[in-house]
C-alpha cells in the first residue's frame, strides 16, 4: 500500500519551463531560501538541479567555490542581514547608555571620565619657522 503523506510528485527535466527556472533562480538568488531549500519546497529530484540552472541563467557568480559553502549555513543572506541589523541596533543602544551614564557622572560627580580633544594642534617642535 502507498501512503498518501510520502507520495511525491515525480518531474522529469521536460516539465520545468524557463519561468519555473527563473523563479526559483530568483528566490535563491534573493536569498529567500538556499538551492537545497528550493529543491525541496519544489520538487525537484536531482541534486544537482538547482546549482545548474543557478549557473547557466543565474545573475551571480557561482564560479567560486565560496559561494557553494553558503548552502551549509542554516540562515539564509536576508537572515542574516536582518540579525546583524538587530545586533547594529543593540549596540547602537548600549553605546547610548554608556554615553549618558558618562554624562551623569560628569555631571553628579565631577568627574572628567571623557578625554578633552583640542580643536588647535601643538607646536611640539618649539622652533619658530621664518
Amino acid at each position: 500500500m502507498k501512503d498518501k503523506a510520502t507520495s511525491h510528485i515525480k518531474r522529469s527535466q521536460k516539465d520545468y519551463n524557463m519561468a519555473f527556472k527563473l523563479a526559483v533562480i530568483s528566490r535563491v538568488e534573493k536569498g529567500e531560501m538556499t538551492y537545497k531549500q528550493a529543491q525541496s519546497v519544489y520538487g525537484i529530484q536531482g541534486r544537482s538541479t538547482v546549482l545548474v540552472w543557478l549557473r547557466k541563467y543565474g545573475n551571480l557568480d557561482w564560479s567560486k567555490p565560496n559561494l557553494l559553502f553558503m548552502a551549509k549555513s542554516k540562515e539564509t543572506p536576508a537572515q542574516i542581514i536582518r540579525r546583524l541589523e538587530k545586533e547594529l541596533a543593540d549596540e547602537k543602544l548600549k553605546n547610548k547608555i554608556l554615553n549618558t551614564m558618562i554624562d551623569i557622572s560628569d555631571n553628579q560627580y565631577g568627574t572628567q571620565i571623557r578625554k578633552k580633544f583640542s580643536p588647535k594642534q601643538s607646536s611640539g617642535s618649539g622652533k619658530e619657522q621664518e
